[in-house]
C-alpha cells in the first residue's frame, strides 16, 4: 500500500522507515514544517523538571540550553528517544497523549517547577492541566509549525492512504485535498482530535487509533507484503564457485595420491 506521511520532519522519515518494515510504500510529503521560534528564550530559575510533547520541543530546547541533568517527562516514546539522543539521562514516557503526560507528572510529583517547552500553537494546555492538579508549571514557546499551503510534490500516482499525526496537519489536509482525491483514499488518524477536521471529506474510510501513539496508528493499516530479502550478488556466487572448485581439486589430488602411493 502507498501511504502518504503528512507529518513534519524528522518524524516523517522515521515513520517512513517503520512503514517499509511493515511492507508498505511510504510517500513522504509533509504538510507542516517545524522550525525554531525566533527570539525564544529560556528561564530555568526554579525549574525542577522538563516536559516535552514533541521531538521538536526537545530539539529547540537543546539548541537554546546546555542543561541535560533535569528529569524529563515526554508524551510518547518517540519524544523520549529524541530526549535521550539529545543527552538527557532521566527520561520517562507517558506513551499517550497530553492528559496521560499530565497524569504521569502528577504521580511523579517532581520537585520545583515543571517547564514545558512547546509549540507556538500547542494542541493542548499541559501547564494549565498541571497547575489545576497542584503542580507548579509554566510553558514557553520555543518552536512553530508552518502549514505548507500547496499540496507537496510526489503524490502521483495518488497514494492509497494517508497518516495524520496532529490536529494541525488534519486541518491543513482538509483545506488542501480535493474531495475527489479523498474519495480514493483511506485516512488513519492518531486521535479523535486528529480525525475531527477530516470528517468533512468523503474518504473511502476513516479510522482512529485505539491509543494516541504511532504503534496503534500503524496497526490500523492492512497487512503489507514483507520487504524482499536481498539476493546475493555476484561476489558471493564467485566465492562459492571458487570454494567448491577448491574442494573438488583437493578431492581429486587425494584420489590420485592414493593411486600413485598406495600404502
Amino acid at each position: 500500500m502507498r501511504v502518504w506521511v503528512a507529518r513534519a520532519e524528522p518524524g516523517a522519515s522515521a515513520t517512513a522507515e517503520r512503514l517499509r518494515a511493515l511492507g508498505h510504500e511510504p510517500v513522504v510529503a509533509p504538510l507542516l514544517e517545524a522550525r525554531p521560534l525566533p527570539g525564544a528564550a529560556l528561564d530555568l530559575a526554579g525549574v525542577g523538571a522538563l516536559a516535552f510533547t514533541s521531538r521538536h520541543g526537545v530539539s529547540a530546547f537543546a539548541d537554546l540550553s546546555p542543561v541535560r541533568d533535569l528529569p524529563v517527562f515526554t508524551v510518547g516514546n518517540a519524544t523520549a528517544e529524541a530526549a535521550r539522543a539529545a543527552g538527557f539521562r532521566d527520561v520517562t514516557s507517558a506513551d499517550g497523549d497530553v492528559a496521560a503526560l499530565a497524569s504521569l507528572i502528577v504521580r511523579a510529583a517532581p520537585e520545583g517547577t515543571v517547564l514545558h517547552p512547546r509549540a507556538a500553537e500547542p494542541a493542548g494546555d499541559l501547564a494549565g492541566a498541571l497547575a489545576a492538579a497542584g503542580v507548579a508549571a509554566r510553558d514557553v514557546a520555543v518552536y512553530e509549525t508552518q502549514v505548507v499551503f500547496v499540496l507537496p510534490a510526489g503524490l502521483q500516482p495518488p497514494p492509497e492512504a494517508v497518516l495524520v499525526h496532529s490536529p494541525k496537519a488534519a486541518k491543513a489536509l482538509a483545506a488542501l485535498l480535493p474531495p475527489d482525491a479523498a474519495g480514493g483514499m483511506d485516512a488513519f488518524a492518531l486521535s479523535p482530535a486528529c480525525a475531527g477536521p477530516l470528517n468533512f471529506l468523503p474518504w473511502r474510510s476513516l479510522a482512529v487509533a485505539e491509543a494516541p501513539n504511532e504503534a496503534a496508528l500503524l496497526a490500523l493499516l492492512p497487512k503489507g507484503e514483507p520487504p524482499p530479502k536481498p539476493m546475493m550478488g555476484w561476489p558471493f556466487w564467485l566465492a562459492l564457485a571458487f570454494g567448491l572448485a577448491c574442494v573438488a581439486a583437493g578431492a581429486a589430488v587425494a584420489v590420485w595420491g592414493s593411486r600413485l602411493f598406495p600404502s
